[in-house]
């Protein structure tokens, strides 16, 4: 909107306090940074400094040898260094969207930055689009690129697909995680305990699960304290058995660093090198948690927990196992030297403290689980607020961080479907061929969406666009293709879990899109609305109406559905539109917006929500009080210019008076009906749509709306 009145929903009484003092030479912001980076031990890099854990022990040689072992070495050092550090630290963390990372946040930057949206909530209304044109920091010319985009619909629904598909992956990481992590960890008490058979180690790694989810929703806040401590102590003890590894049995292992290990390596090996991929590619697990849980932290401070311990524990605690692993081919005779992968991590580790790593590598196995189902939880949550997802229930676990949220749907699917992969696959060689392919997509996604931002939003030099495209894309483009050669042996389960979600995405934005593109050629204009008041058989009754609508440039058809069979409107009636915008999060003064309609007691409402803000306003009785309270502002400012029937005064007491006789919320709830002459496609899209609509939950109780106030309308749609 061009006009109406803003509402600061967190302006203190009293005035702006004094600003404080600047802190010395920056002491107080090295301390901050040093602060956050050690929580990201805790949150961010569950996933990725846990793979030790499972890494070696997916792979599988026929007949290795030791310079087989440093040639996997040479590989998993190259792969962590150019993907770990290059790709994500030195470039990805950059293109953040205000703070927000993850393929959500890439998405919404390119099509703020180049008009590349599908949806049409997403684009056509200028209210939105002055908004996001005043968050933007890019004022240049579209590039030719970003032309190409806005011109052609099927580069655009390519992107969003995209964008879905990265997020269903880390939706599948979410499942596979937990499950290999514990698994692995829990595989430690077969060593020293012979007759603990696999089937015991599934069932008690089931059990762990089943108690870390059915704990969600009392929220991880009251005992996260402890997850940065229990990771930060598996950081450093690991790599220390590594360097003790190093030197008692290879204290030559960083000869392998030489690429030439490599190429050795392919040429001997040649197909079942290619293959190894699929196993060294897990030595990378959870990179991508860096960028998609940026929006908790501080760039800087990921950047320093990285490269100044996640990084080198890594790479000290890897080079430790295969030294031990090298060792141990000496003392394998030829008929078992190929099961000398198996139960690589415990094997490493010296029987002195081999119940203290023991009970460590637990710990931190079940916060790496923790790290990844509170991400998904995230993910989610975004998702339903871009209006790509179907509603499910979010709720805020924490008052203090709004980014610590719970969805029960999504938790329990979550729960059967990794107990599944725990009960169904047993080992973690077979979920190993699964976890590969998920990891890998999401990273190659991530490289040709980063490309895409660097064209068209950093125009960087096409050189130095080359220079990090060809590589990467040769170098993931390879993990992918061996991992695909495992479809058949664990990585069709990622693959069908992403392809149900995304197919459930793609259902839902059709159908939403065909109720807007009918309710935008079939809404009401204020001067329509003024005749149906009109009608002698139309009356105004007493009380204040919270309308719901999902258009912003007209009134939902739903209103003339309303009043023709009901023949009463409220005497001060709101229209409210809930707008979810391409932005992280709006500024608490662009909250709630308002502006006359023309009849006396009509106005329109929009409560404006990035996808990274909270939804709630703590109570229907709440919002209503904000919405009058910003109303009567509006009205004794005379924001809109539009002439009143009444005067100002008159009008604020008509709004206290209708608030004081009641408040009721009217949500319409119109029905696709689709008739025998719709075509197939629409037949069989719109009723998956319908089924998925029926079971979703209402965007009411997101505002708090207490259940006595609701009203909803229904209204079917032929298509």
């Amino acid at each position: 909107m061009s006009t109406g009145a803003h509402m600061d929903l967190e302006a203190e009484p009293g005035g702006v306090p004094a600003a404080a003092p600047p802190p010395p030479a920056d002491v107080g912001n090295v301390r901050k940074d040093l602060f956050l980076a050690y929580k990201t031990l805790g949150v961010v890099f569950g996933g990725l400094v846990t793979s030790p854990l499972y890494v070696f022990s997916t792979m599988h040689m026929s007949s290795p040898t030791e310079a087989d072992f440093l040639g996997i070495y040479s590989i998993m050092f190259w792969t962590l260094t150019l993907i770990g550090v290059v790709k994500y630290v030195g470039i990805a963390l950059n293109a953040d969207d205000h703070g927000e990372g993850g393929t959500f946040a890439m998405y919404s930057l390119l099509c703020r930055h180049a008009n590349m949206g599908i949806l049409p909530s997403k684009r056509v209304y200028s209210a939105e689009e002055q908004l996001l044109h005043n968050q933007s920091k890019t004022t240049k010319t579209p590039s030719n690129l970003g032309k190409f985009f806005e011109r052609s619909l099927t580069a655009r629904r390519v992107l969003l697909f995209m964008s879905i598909l990265g997020m269903c992956m880390l939706i599948g990481d979410g499942v596979l995680t937990p499950a290999i992590s514990v698994l692995s960890a829990i595989q430690g008490l077969r060593a020293p305990f012979p007759a603990v058979t696999q089937p015991v180690v599934a069932f008690l790694s089931a059990a762990i699960l089943i108690g870390l989810f059915l704990v969600q929703k009392y929220g991880t806040s009251k005992v996260s304290f402890l997850f940065s401590p229990i990771m930060a102590a598996w950081t450093f003890t690991t790599p220390m058995v590594g360097i003790y590894s190093i030197f008692r049995y290879y204290p030559g292992i960083f000869k392998a660093i030489s690429p030439h290990y490599i190429v050795h390596f392919f040429l001997k090996n040649k197909k079942e090198g290619w293959q190894m991929l699929g196993a060294t590619v897990l030595a990378i697990t959870g990179a991508e948690a860096m960028f998609a849980d940026l929006g908790h932290f501080s760039k800087k401070a990921i950047q320093i927990a990285f490269l100044s311990s996640v990084y080198p524990s890594l790479i000290l605690t890897y080079a430790g196992q295969t030294a031990c692993l090298i060792n141990h081919l000496k003392d394998t005779d030829q008929e078992n030297i190929g099961k000398v992968f198996d139960d690589a991590f415990y094997k490493f580790i010296p029987r002195p403290v081999y119940w203290p790593m023991f009970v460590i590598a637990t710990l931190a196995a079940i916060v790496a689980s923790q790290s990844l189902i509170s991400a998904t939880f995230s993910v989610i949550k975004q998702s339903v607020v871009l209006d790509y997802f179907p509603r499910v229930k979010v709720v805020h676990t924490s008052d203090e961080n709004e980014g610590e949220v719970y969805s029960p749907e999504t938790n329990y699917i979550l729960m059967v479907l990794c107990v599944g992969v725990i009960l169904g696959f047993g080992g973690g060689q077979a979920i190993g061929n699964a976890f590969g392919l998920v990891v890998i997509m999401v990273m190659l996604i991530t490289s040709i969406m980063l490309t895409l931002v660097m064209i068209i939003i950093w125009r960087t030099p096409p050189v130095l666009i080359a220079a990090y495209f060809v590589p990467f894309v040769i170098m993931e483009g390879s993990y992918v293709s061996a991992v695909f050669t495992k479809f058949t042996e664990g990585g069709w389960l990622p693959f069908a879990i992403s392809m149900i979600l995304a197919l459930i995405m793609f259902v839902w934005y059709y159908g939403r899109q065909k109720k807007t593109e009918y309710e935008r050629a079939n809404k009401i204009t204020a001067e329509r609305l003024g005749e149906l008041l009109a009608k002698p058989e139309v009356q105004r009754v007493q009380g204040l109406c919270f309308f719901y609508s999902n258009i912003q440039d007209g009134l939902t058809p739903i209103l003339g559905h309303y009043i023709r069979n009901m023949s009463s409107l409220h005497s001060v009636t709101v229209f409210v539109t809930l707008r979810y915008l391409l932005v992280p999060k709006v500024d608490p003064r662009q909250r709630i917006a308002v502006r006359r309609l023309g009849p006396r007691g009509v106005y329109q409402c929009t409560v404006q929500y990035g996808y990274a803000d909270n939804l709630s306003l703590k109570g229907g009785d709440d919002l209503a009080a904000r919405v009058v309270s910003c109303l009567k502002q509006h009205v004794e400012a005379g924001a809109d210019g539009q002439p009143s029937p009444v005067s100002a005064a008159e009008e604020a007491a008509d709004l206290e008076a209708a608030r004081a006789a009641g408040v009721v919320h009217v949500r319409g709830k119109m029905r696709l009906y689709v008739g025998d002459d719709a075509g197939w496609f629409d037949k069989v899209m719109l009723r998956f749509y319908e089924f998925l609509h029926s079971i979703c939950r209402s965007a009411l109780p997101a505002l708090g709306v207490p259940l006595q106030q609701r009203v909803e309308i229904g209204m079917l749609y032929k298509v």
